[in-house]
C-alpha cells in the first residue's frame, strides 16, 4: 500500500475572524500526482503557503514523511523535501534558463551539509528531463510563458524535492504545451522519484493528469477520491464542475 508523504490533519486558518480554511484533512500519497481543486476563494493557494510554511495555520498539524513541520520555517520544509512553484511566475528574469538553474543549485548547497548536488552536471540533468536544452542560453523572458512555467518546474528540481507543489502550472500554456507538460510530470513521477501537488483550474488536465483528487470549497474539503469519483460526484459538480457533459 502506498505510504501518505504529506499528511495535513484538521488545519484552520483565519484572517481577522474570517475562516480561510476550516478543519481541513488530507493527504498526498508518495509517487503519485495529487490535485488540489476547488472555485476561485476556495483556499487552494492558502493551503499551499501552510504546507510551505509561508503561514502558519491556526490550528492542526503539517506532517511530511513522517516529521511533524507544523511550525517549521519554509528551509527546514524545503531541507526536508518540499519544493514549490507560484501562481505568478518567479524566476531570475536577467539570467538564462541555465543560470536559473545553476542559482537554485548554489542556494540548495548553500544551505545543506550533506544531500549536495554536482550543480553543472544536475543543471544539464534537469534541463535534459524536461526538454529544455534547446533554450539553455536564453533569458527566460525570451521564452513563451508556458516554456518559461517548466524551467520553475526545473528550478524547483534543482533542491532534490521530495514533493513538488505546483499552483496553476498550465497557466498561460496553449493546449498542446499543457498536453506537452502533463507528460513530462507524469515521466518524472514515474522516473525521478518525485511526487506532485497541484493546484489547476484546468480541469481535463487535472482528470487526466491526478492520482487523487480533493476539492476545496469556501475552505472546507468537500470530496476526496479518484478522477472517475469527482466527476460524478454531485456535490463536487454543483459547487465547481457543472453538469457532467460539461467536465468530460
Amino acid at each position: 500500500m502506498t505510504q501518505a508523504l504529506l499528511q495535513v490533519e484538521n488545519v484552520s486558518v483565519s484572517f481577522r475572524g474570517t475562516k480561510a480554511l476550516q478543519d481541513v484533512s488530507f493527504s498526498c500519497k508518495s509517487g503519485e500526482i495529487t490535485g488540489l481543486i476547488g472555485p476561485n476563494g476556495a483556499g487552494k493557494t492558502t493551503m499551499f503557503n501552510v504546507i510551505s510554511g509561508l503561514l502558519k495555520p491556526s490550528s492542526g498539524r503539517v506532517v511530511f514523511d513522517g516529521v511533524d513541520l507544523t511550525r517549521a520555517k519554509p528551509a527546514r520544509r524545503a531541507k526536508q523535501g518540499i519544493s514549490r512553484t507560484f501562481q505568478r511566475l518567479e524566476l531570475f528574469t536577467s539570467l538564462s534558463v541555465r543560470d536559473n538553474l545553476r542559482v537554485a543549485g548554489e542556494i540548495h548547497n548553500a544551505t545543506r551539509r550533506s544531500n549536495r548536488v554536482d550543480i553543472a552536471a544536475e543543471t544539464e540533468r534537469v534541463m535534459g528531463l524536461l526538454e529544455l536544452a534547446d533554450v539553455a542560453d536564453r533569458e527566460v523572458t525570451e521564452l513563451p510563458t508556458g516554456r518559461a512555467r517548466v524551467v520553475e518546474v526545473a528550478r524547483a528540481l534543482m533542491t532534490k524535492p521530495k514533493l513538488v507543489l505546483l499552483d496553476e502550472p498550465a497557466s498561460g500554456q496553449s493546449e498542446e504545451e499543457t498536453e506537452r507538460f502533463a507528460e513530462l510530470l507524469k515521466h518524472l513521477v514515474a522516473t525521478d522519484g518525485l511526487s506532485v501537488c497541484l493546484v489547476e483550474h484546468d480541469v481535463p488536465l487535472v482528470m487526466g493528469l491526478c492520482d487523487t483528487i480533493h476539492v476545496l470549497n469556501f475552505g472546507a474539503l468537500l470530496a476526496s477520491g479518484t478522477p472517475a469519483e469527482i466527476r460524478s460526484n454531485n456535490d463536487v459538480a454543483d459547487a465547481y464542475l457543472g453538469a457532467p457533459e460539461e467536465t468530460i
